[in-house]
């Protein structure tokens, strides 16, 4: 798995009208950083309905600059993947409430 290891991570997307969202989140991990991405996007009212398994996240980790891309898809297919480690797995329970909770 990548680490963005306690950076501030700019997650965004380009919805269906071409417009880019971004937020900036605090996290150790590209798939953290794109559910604390997803979540804030649902707090500020976007509509997630929006994003599907097909969305691509683009996810910079600042700094220095690093992009990386994932889909919806792929980021559900780590989320219900058992964690290597008993953290690993708490912070996946962590993060599946957290998009559930949307």
């Amino acid at each position: 798995m990548l680490k963005c290891v306690s950076s501030l991570c700019k997650v965004s997307f380009t919805d269906g009208t071409q417009m880019t969202h971004t937020v900036s989140v605090p996290a150790s991990s590209l798939y953290e950083a794109a559910v604390l991405g997803i979540a804030e996007f649902q707090k500020g009212g976007l509509a997630i309905a929006g994003v599907g398994p097909n969305t691509r996240l683009r996810i910079t980790v600042e700094p220095p600059s690093t992009t990386h891309e994932i889909s919806v898809a792929q980021l559900h297919s780590w989320l219900n993947t058992n964690g290597r480690s008993p953290r690993e797995q708490a912070k996946k329970a962590d993060l599946r409430k957290l998009l559930e909770r949307g």
